[in-house]
C-alpha cells in the first residue's frame, strides 16, 4: 500500500499528542480488562482489534459475519504483533443470529463490548430490502447487544456511528441518527460511548479502496469531482473508538477537532495524488466507453484514464459535519478530539413506533422504500433527503 497521509493532504498523524499523554492509562486499562468487538473484521474493526492486542488484554474475543477477513485479520496480527498472554480467539458469527445468542449466553463476560458493525453504503439504500437490513444492523443489532451487555453486567459499550448522522441527508446517516436515539434510552441502564469520525482513507468497499482494485484489474479510475471529505487512516479510526470507549463519559460522542491538518478534499484530487505515487498522470477522459478504450493503451505511455465529474446520486452530501450547532460540545479536555455532550433525551413513544412499525413491515413480509422513508421522517422531522433516481449501482 501507498503512503496515505500524503494522498489525504497530510503530514502527520492526528492523535499522536492524545495518545502519548493517555498512554500509561490506556495501556494499564487494557492489560486489565477484557474485550468483546463486533463487526471485528470490517476495516474500522480490524483497526480497533489491532489497538487492543497490542496492549496486552487478559480476554480480546472478535465476532464477524465475514470468515474471510477474519482469517485475514488473525494472519494480519500474528504477522505484526504475535501473540499474548490473554484469551485471543475469534469467531465467524451473525450477531443478528441465534448462534451469536446461544454464543453470548455461554461466554458473555466482558468489561468492554465495542460494535463496529454496520452496513455503510449509501448505495445499499437503493432497495427496500437491502435498507431493510440496514435498520437491522445498524439500529436493532445494536440495541439488542447493548441489552445482552447490560445483563452480562459490562461496564462500557461503545459503537461507532457516523459524521452522517449530523443533519443526515440519506438513509444511512439517518439509521446512525435513530440509532443514537436508542442509545439514549440505554443509556439510563449502562455506560455507553459512541464517536462519528470522517471516511477512512482505503477502508474495505471505499471509493479509495476501489482506486486500488481498479489498478490491478487493469480498469479506468473514476471519482466525482466536486464532493470533498474529510479522511482519518484506518489506524487513527481505531485509535479514535479505543479512545471514547475507555475514556468517554455516559453519552459521550467523539470526533475529531478541525485543524489545519484535517481539511476537506475531493475524490478527484485524491485519485490524481494516488496515481502520481504510482508513477501514472491521471489522463481525463469524458466518457465511460473512452475510459474504458484507453485503458488498452495509455498505461505504457505513464498515463492512467480517469473519469472525474460531477455527483448526481442520490443521498450524497455536499459537506460533512461532525456536530450541529444544538449540541453541547467540549473541546478542551483532548488535544485533537472534540466531545459531544449528551443528556439522555429520547422520546419513548417514537421509539415504540419505530420498533411496531418495522415489526409490521416485516410481519406482512412486504414493504416499499417509501413507507421506510415515511417513518424516517416522522423520527426526523428535518430529515434532508432527497431522491434523485440515481444510484451507484448505475455508474462504473
Amino acid at each position: 500500500m501507498t503512503n496515505i497521509l500524503p494522498l489525504i493532504g497530510r503530514e502527520s498523524d492526528l492523535f499522536s499528542d492524545d495518545l502519548i499523554a493517555n498512554s500509561e492509562e490506556l495501556t494499564r486499562i487494557v492489560a486489565e480488562s477484557t474485550f468483546l468487538v463486533l463487526g471485528g473484521a470490517g476495516s474500522i474493526g480490524q483497526a480497533v482489534t489491532k489497538e487492543i492486542f497490542k496492549r496486552n488484554p487478559k480476554k480480546l474475543h472478535v465476532v464477524d459475519i465475514s470468515e474471510n477477513n477474519m482469517v485475514e485479520l488473525v494472519r494480519d496480527i500474528r504477522s505484526s504483533f504475535g501473540y499474548i498472554d490473554g484469551d485471543f480467539q475469534t469467531f465467524a458469527l451473525d450477531i443478528g443470529s441465534l448462534e451469536y445468542d446461544a454464543f453470548i449466553k455461554a461466554d458473555g463476560k466482558y468489561d468492554y463490548v465495542l460494535n463496529l458493525s454496520a452496513l455503510k453504503h449509501v448505495r445499499s439504500e437503493k432497495d427496500p430490502y437491502t435498507l431493510m437490513r440496514m435498520i437491522d444492523v445498524n439500529v436493532f443489532n445494536t440495541d439488542k447487544t447493548i441489552q445482552q451487555s447490560i445483563d452480562a453486567g459490562a461496564k462500557k459499550y461503545f459503537c461507532v456511528s457516523t459524521d452522517k448522522a449530523a443533519n443526515p441527508v440519506n438513509m444511512m446517516g439517518a439509521s446512525k441518527r435513530i440509532m443514537e436515539m436508542f442509545l439514549m434510552r440505554k443509556s439510563e441502564q449502562m455506560a455507553i460511548s459512541t464517536a462519528r469520525f470522517a471516511n477512512v482513507a482505503f477502508s474495505d468497499g471505499s471509493l479509495l479502496h476501489g482506486f486500488n482494485q481498479r489498478i490491478q484489474k487493469r480498469q479506468p479510475i473514476v471519482a466525482p469531482n466536486d464532493i470533498k471529505r474529510y479522511f482519518v487512516t484506518p489506524q487513527e479510526s481505531g485509535e479514535l473508538c479505543l479512545m471514547s470507549c475507555l475514556f468517554g463519559e455516559n453519552r459521550d460522542i467523539f470526533f475529531p477537532k478541525l485543524s489545519e491538518s484535517l481539511h476537506l478534499i475531493s475524490f478527484a484530487d485524491i485519485a490524481a495524488k494516488y496515481l502520481k505515487q504510482l508513477g501514472y498522470e491521471a489522463h481525463l477522459c469524458t466518457t465511460e466507453e473512452e475510459a474504458r478504450q484507453l485503458i488498452h493503451t495509455l498505461p505504457e505511455q505513464g498515463k492512467w484514464p480517469c473519469l472525474f465529474t460531477a455527483s448526481d446520486t442520490t443521498g450524497e452530501k455536499d459537506f460533512e459535519e461532525f456536530f450541529t450547532d444544538k449540541e453541547e460540545l467540549d473541546m478542551s479536555r483532548f488535544e485533537n478530539l472534540g466531545i459531544i455532550k449528551n443528556a439522555p433525551l429520547y422520546e419513548q413513544e417514537l421509539l415504540v413506533l419505530f420498533q411496531n412499525s418495522i415489526a409490521e413491515m416485516k410481519g406482512e413480509r412486504a414493504w416499499t422504500k417509501e413507507q421506510i422513508v415515511k417513518l424516517f421522517f416522522t423520527m426526523i422531522p428535518d430529515f434532508g433527503h432527497k431522491e434523485t433516481g440515481r444510484y451507484l449501482d448505475s455508474k462504473m
